[in-house]
């Protein structure tokens, strides 16, 4: 009769070693996080209060943006025009587009160092970043605008956790509460809560006021942050996550409530969004999204009969 052989010791401390490795991988990567998550929502019911981002469904899969072939970075909706604007960071300009990805205008902008993100504000009104040296500069966009200058505008410098390319990657807005989010890319992944600025009244002092919760932002399950977008109607905040192709519902405390996977087979996808920078969302609740270089996409939710 043969006897069972003893595992070799290198066996044990490879297997082992391999484990370890597995393990700080689902980690680094927020995978177990994500998983209970997952769990959770299985038995847990969606608050009426949700977005409910799982049930969107794409409309509009990677249409090229004809005529633009710098990458794409950020996106925001103008409710007075019904359209969208979106910055390019290489030659930087300021691009509106319809709502079914074809460019309207092209503004140059001088002097905006690296511009990363772009938010609606008031009515031709907007913030734009410059992720370098983490600055916030308030623009005026006019029917006639064909170029702006960095060094006409209001701007601010938050000059917080410097960290070299890893700046100021998103921005959303809620005009009710006069907050400005910005997001932080990593290390560390951080949103911000600015307020007094941008500045509306000039009667008052110039104050500004900011805030952050990095307990808050821990809880979130994403590699990083590409962009923000603030739902009015419920107060819930919306996080785009590249690396993790993943946007994630936050309600008003900053609690996960919902997400929507940008991988191919989820949510009607053909193919997996190859490198998601921008969201915004409309009056009626449909997601737009654009990925570099210069790829668009539309999400709604189905008709609920």
């Amino acid at each position: 009769m043969r006897r069972f052989t003893r595992p070799k010791p290198l066996f044990v401390i490879l297997s082992v070693i391999a484990l370890i490795v597995l393990i700080a991988i689902g980690q680094y990567l927020r995978l177990f996080e994500r998983a209970w998550f997952n769990l959770h929502t299985l038995w847990q019911p969606l608050s009426s209060e949700a977005i409910g981002l799982d049930q969107y469904r794409v409309e509009i899969e990677a249409h090229v943006i004809d005529g633009l072939d710098d990458d794409v970075s950020a996106l925001t909706y103008d409710p007075v025009r019904k359209s969208l604007f979106t910055v390019t960071n290489k030659n930087a300009e300021l691009i509106e587009l319809s709502l079914e990805g074809k460019i309207l205008r092209r503004i140059a902008l001088i002097g905006f160092g690296d511009p990363e993100a772009v938010e609606f504000i008031s009515a031709d009104t907007y913030v734009i970043t410059d992720e370098r040296q983490q600055r916030l500069i308030k623009i005026h966009v006019e029917a006639d605008t064909t170029f702006l200058d960095a060094a006409d505008a209001e701007q601010m410098t938050l000059g917080v956790h410097m960290s070299g390319n890893k700046g100021f990657e998103g921005l959303a807005y809620d005009s009710v509460g006069k907050r400005l989010f910005v997001a932080k890319e990593r290390d560390p992944m951080l949103i911000y809560e600015v307020h007094g600025f941008p500045h509306f009244n000039p009667e008052k002092s110039y104050a500004v006021h900011v805030i952050n919760n990095p307990k808050r932002d821990a809880g979130m399950f994403v590699r990083d942050l590409s962009s923000l977008q603030y739902d009015e109607r419920s107060g819930h905040l919306l996080a785009l996550s590249d690396e993790s192709r993943l946007i994630l519902e936050l309600d008003v405390d900053g609690r996960p409530l919902s997400t929507m996977s940008l991988s191919g087979g989820r949510q009607g996808l053909k193919k997996t969004v190859p490198q998601a920078e921008g969201i915004a969302m409309d009056d009626e609740g449909a997601l737009y999204l654009v990925s570099e270089p210069n790829l668009f996409y539309v999400f709604r939710k189905p008709v609920q009969n």
